[in-house]
């Protein structure tokens, strides 16, 4: 019978290390060619880094025995839940050993009480929601791919849900994490606040597992609303639609979700979904509430629309019908893809306060109407945050080059206004550059604060800054 060890090792591993590890994990510690390519593959534009080898962790127990033996061999370890994040943060720049969190997928507790539970790094936050469905609980952070809970904690995920719930940031209670020298760490406990010490769970949260390996993810949870109605609603202008989204806000519409996507991602959306959309920029909204309360969030924002040139609000009440709905706006990065087959995507997004939103969306859609390359847009819009994807043959370096200079125009753009290089997507590979930009001499406090818990640089190496070699 073969086994993944069969595969004959291609890496610089130490052979002390690689004797350990296979005797500790079996066949679960591989050096396949297949599995590690899978394993260096990131979604968007940059290049695939494959690790030396994948280990298949099963526990945090296990995930610290792993560490601890490339901590004593200098070797570099990279976690992995999903692959779905979009700036290279899962490249293995360095090689070393990627270790995959997917099997542990165990809902460790659920406080229904305190609206509270506790998971595995590996639990997919759909899985989760599925186990809570009844319950009459949901955890709402939803940044569109079926992400693991480990990994939307690692990169401080949000998404469509966090104009009324927040981001990964303000829904996580506490975190298991294994550190750089294979120690076990609990960041806090169940208490929805806290003044002892320092607020560690922050310091990893958004980290990208450059500090340690979160192995568990302690989670606020919410009541499922009463009622739900999502609706969209048409735009004959980009300005129109931006400015309905910020008076809604500013006026205090407690708004679950709005979307906005412009008239070339809608009909991307229609090609690929096969919906009937009207192509123009087009807002998608979701209620929460009361039925009295949702009806009164209606009328409100109906009138917004209507004062800054909207349509009508086309309504999907049922459950099916909204499904449908989110599922053609969580698809609308792959349907932008399509819009060119054989090309790749550069997704790019930034954050500005809101009252710039209009400015900083419509400046945007004016250099990608200056451009060659198509390049919908998408947003966040509720909390100022808006994604570009630049859809480029990957086989053009003048549009690869092209794409560099319009993102680097836009973060340029965002921080002139107030704002961040990114929202939502990190630093990753591909924004070091823009930190920089965006908080100067604070990346030296950040360089020194990961040399003091990972001396060995042994942790994501290569990612969110440079370090002096």
């Amino acid at each position: 019978m073969t086994t993944l060890l069969d595969s004959p090792p291609a890496t610089c591993l130490p052979e002390a290390a690689v004797a350990a590890l296979s005797d500790r994990f079996g066949d679960r510690f591989t050096q396949n060619q297949a599995l590690r390519d899978q394993h260096g593959k990131v979604e968007t534009y940059h290049a695939a880094r494959s690790p030396d080898a994948v280990l298949f962790a099963q526990s945090t127990e296990e995930v610290a025995a792993a560490v601890a033996i490339c901590a004593e061999h200098s070797i570099p370890v990279i976690a992995y839940g999903a692959g779905t994040s979009l700036e290279g943060h899962i490249a293995a720049v360095r090689g070393g050993i990627t270790i995959d969190m997917t099997g542990m997928n165990r809902i460790v507790a659920v406080n229904e009480a305190d609206l509270d539970c506790t998971v595995e790094a590996g639990v997919t936050r759909e899985d989760l929601n599925l186990f809570l469905r009844d319950k009459g609980l949901f955890f709402p952070i939803d940044p569109g791919a079926n992400a693991t809970l480990g990994g939307m904690a690692s990169t401080r995920a949000s998404g469509t849900n966090a104009v009324r719930y927040g981001t990964m940031r303000e829904n996580v209670l506490a975190l298991k994490v294994v550190t750089p020298d294979g120690r076990v760490i609990t960041t806090a406990h169940r208490a929805r606040k806290s003044a002892a010490g320092y607020d560690l769970t922050r310091l990893f949260v958004g980290a990208e597992g450059t500090l340690g390996i979160i192995t568990e993810v302690t989670l606020r949870l919410y009541g499922i609303p009463e009622t739900i109605s999502s609706a969209v609603c048409a735009f004959d202008d980009l300005e129109g639609a931006v400015a309905t989204v910020v008076q809604a806000i500013q006026i205090g519409v407690p708004l679950a979700r709005v979307e906005l996507l412009d008239d070339v991602q809608i009909r991307a959306v229609n090609q690929w979904a096969k919906t009937d959309l009207a192509e123009k920029n087009t807002l998608f909204f979701e209620f929460h509430g009361t039925e009295a309360h949702v009806r009164e969030q209606v009328e409100i924002v109906g009138a917004i629309s209507s004062d800054h040139g909207g349509g009508e609000l086309n309504w999907a009440s049922s459950t099916e019908e909204r499904n449908r709905l989110w599922k053609a706006r969580h698809q609308a990065y792959y349907a932008a893809l399509a819009l060119r087959p054989g090309a790749t995507g550069w997704s790019t997004d930034v954050c500005v306060p809101i009252s710039r939103l209009a400015e900083c969306i419509l400046a945007t859609k004016a250099d990608i109407q200056a451009s060659a390359i198509p390049a919908p847009i998408v947003g966040h819009v509720g909390d100022g945050n808006f994604h570009v994807v630049f859809v480029v043959d990957p086989d053009r370096p003048e549009e690869l080059a092209e794409a560099k200079r319009l993102n680097s125009v836009m973060v340029e753009r965002a921080l002139a206004m107030g704002g961040t290089c990114t929202g939502e997507h990190g630093i990753g590979l591909g924004k070091i550059d823009a930190l920089e930009a965006e908080l100067g001499d604070a990346v030296d406090l950040m360089r020194a604060v990961k040399l003091a818990l990972d001396p060995r640089n042994i942790m994501n190496p290569g990612k969110i800054f440079r370090l002096p070699a």
